[in-house]
């Protein structure tokens, strides 16, 4: 049974859980998960853990990504993107007084360590709810600032239009990180209000959607090895056979904590097979997941 992590180049117009459905159907197993959400309206690399490889999921959710964006300045939706309707339209004289300058600097200021406020169309839960789905019954919601990264915000092109201007911008930024509340937020210090017009997930981590298959045309697609996949994770590190027992078997490796340089690696068995994922305890290495053995 084919296990695996499919890199998938998610097409506009479909969820997330559209492309788990596509793949359940393709790889013939219920066994399928993805890590980190696309809106319907962006594109680009969305990873499909597949039977025993949905145990990576949880490592992979949480990696840095890299978008592709444009944002529309002079106008607010209600869902800060294209899809919802526009709340607020500046005049066309106050878009065309804001300069290169304040767009930058607005830029400049989303950049780095921030407390930002998720859009309120989006897939947290507001007590078991999805906000979105609050949001669509009418519902009032308010969700909580949280701490993000946005390591890179750089502006690649802009346009000005008649009451608008567009900018296409690159954003490397940490998990959690919502595009859509970049949008909002600039335009909102600007004072005309933003909104995204087009959004494309390039990277996950050092996956990149190059690498990706067509999410329309996914028959006949390889997954990636989980152990490759781990590897490029969280970093690999090789046992032995009686120590990929004594993983198995629930026993910490003692003394080998320093072998490890981040709060995880990729345990590898001599045959070059994923027994799992270590964690460091103390000075010794434990088995935070194990994969199946016929994985």
């Amino acid at each position: 049974m084919s296990s695996g992590v499919l890199l998938v180049d998610k097409p506009k117009g479909v969820t997330s859980h559209d492309v788990v459905a596509r793949t359940r159907r393709a790889f013939g197993t219920r066994k399928v998960g993805h890590a980190g959400t696309l809106d319907p309206m962006a594109t680009g690399l969305l990873l499909i853990g597949i039977n025993g490889a949905t145990r990576l999921l949880t490592y992979l959710v949480g990696l840095g990504k890299t978008y592709e964006a444009t944002i529309r300045l002079g106008e607010a939706t209600t869902t800060d993107d294209a899809e919802g309707d526009i709340i607020e339209r500046a005049e066309t004289a106050l878009v065309s007084a804001v300069s290169d300058e304040r767009i930058d600097a607005g830029i400049t200021a989303l950049t780095g360590p921030i407390e930002q406020v998720p859009s309120a169309v989006s897939a947290i839960r507001v007590d078991g709810r999805r906000a979105y789905e609050r949001v669509r019954a009418g519902e009032s919601v308010e969700l909580k600032a949280r701490a993000v990264t946005v390591s890179r915000f750089q502006r690649t092109a802009m346009r000005r239009l008649d009451g608008a201007i567009e900018l296409d911008v690159t954003v490397d930024c940490s998990s959690g990180t919502y595009i859509r509340a970049l949008a909002r937020d600039l335009g909102a210090d600007l004072g005309v209000g933003g909104h995204l017009t087009f959004l494309r997930r390039t990277r996950v981590g050092d996956f990149d959607v190059a690498d990706a298959v067509d999410g329309d045309h996914l028959d006949g697609a390889v997954p990636m090895d989980p152990v490759e996949v781990a590897v490029m994770a969280v970093g690999r590190f090789d046992i032995t056979a009686d120590q990929a027992q004594d993983l198995r078997h629930g026993k910490r490796l003692d003394g080998l904590a320093e072998r490890v340089s981040g709060a995880h690696a990729a345990a590898v068995d001599p045959t070059g097979v994923l027994v799992g994922i270590v964690e460091k305890r103390g000075s010794a290495l434990k088995s935070a997941m194990n994969m199946p053995e016929n994985a």
